[in-house]
């Protein structure tokens, strides 16, 4: 098991970090610090950059300019490497190897191995152990994926879209291992377009947009930095109403998310509109991120 981190403990920085590929700008003058001890939910609307700063983290790439370090040296550095663990977003597994033996391939290269029948239990695979890896379903072969990355004993672990394509049980028991890793004092950095998969995972959320980091905070304070509301309520139809930043129509009621909730309230009353059950309260973080890309986008 991981031993407990000093949360002190700078284990990946990036330093005014800009990536280009061609003319397009990945990352911007980035800056990140991914401390012992932290689950780090990475957010940001697709082309924002996540992938290419872990990517940089993990030494795929290398940045166009500024400083990327890893584990306290070069990411470049395989050495430095053996401290990690990875699941990039689409991996390809020999499909005639045993989900036992590609576990033992894997350790096999790291200096520490976690123990392999702990690793799949932990993963909901131990009963797959002798199953060929081109006889499991998508879904298994994505846990599989994901418990890879934890084969060496990993210091900090990378997690891009982990869970994608997943039913909602295999993707609990995906949370149940990330969970564990970290409660043991494992670090990880994760993406997901689930964000309530990183309102149930993270203690600290970085949204990034063209490049650059546009939030980094608690998961509270991320949902309260943006200053929305959302106000739910039941009526045939609405006139246009004022700070309005999105609206869906759900089971008979109409959901607002909005900057000034008593001024809608206000005009919606002046308006005449009959309504009924009318609710306000605190923003989800799926709606202060669409608050803060949106904002960016504007002003971009």
């Amino acid at each position: 098991m991981t031993a407990s981190a000093d949360p002190s403990t700078v284990l990946a920085r990036a330093v005014e970090v800009t990536r280009r590929y061609g003319d397009v700008l990945a990352l911007d003058r980035l800056s990140l610090d991914i401390r012992a001890g932290e689950l780090v939910g990475l957010l940001g609307p697709n082309g924002a950059g996540k992938s290419t700063l872990i990517n940089l983290f993990v030494g795929l790439r290398r940045a166009s300019s500024g400083t990327v370090e890893l584990l306290g040296g070069s990411p470049q550095d395989p050495a430095v490497r053996r401290g990690i663990g990875v699941t990039p977003q689409e991996t390809g597994l020999p499909e005639a190897l045993r989900v036992g033996e590609i576990v033992d391939f894997v350790s096999a290269h790291f200096p520490k191995k976690a123990d392999k029948g702990e690793l799949l239990d932990r993963f909901g695979l131990a009963d797959l152990v002798g199953r060929q890896i081109g006889g499991l379903s998508g879904g298994q072969k994505r846990r599989l994926a994901v418990a890879l990355a934890f084969a060496g004993e990993p210091r900090l672990v990378f997690l891009d879209e982990p869970t994608t394509g997943l039913d909602v049980e295999a993707r609990r028991a995906l949370w149940d291992g990330i969970t564990s890793f970290h409660g043991n004092g494992g670090t990880v950095l994760l993406t997901s377009h689930y964000l309530e998969e990183i309102e149930a995972l993270a203690q600290r959320v970085v949204v990034v947009g063209h490049g650059r980091v546009l939030a980094d905070d608690t998961v509270r304070a991320v949902r309260d930095m943006v200053g929305v509301r959302r106000v739910s309520l039941a009526a045939d139809d609405l006139p246009e109403l004022p700070g309005v930043l999105s609206s869906e129509r759900e089971d008979g009621r109409i959901h607002l998310v909005t900057t000034d909730p008593d001024r809608l309230v206000v005009e919606l009353v002046r308006s005449g509109t009959p309504f009924s059950g009318l609710e306000i309260r605190p923003t989800s973080l799926e709606e202060a991120f669409l608050a803060i890309t949106s904002k960016e986008t504007a002003h971009a």
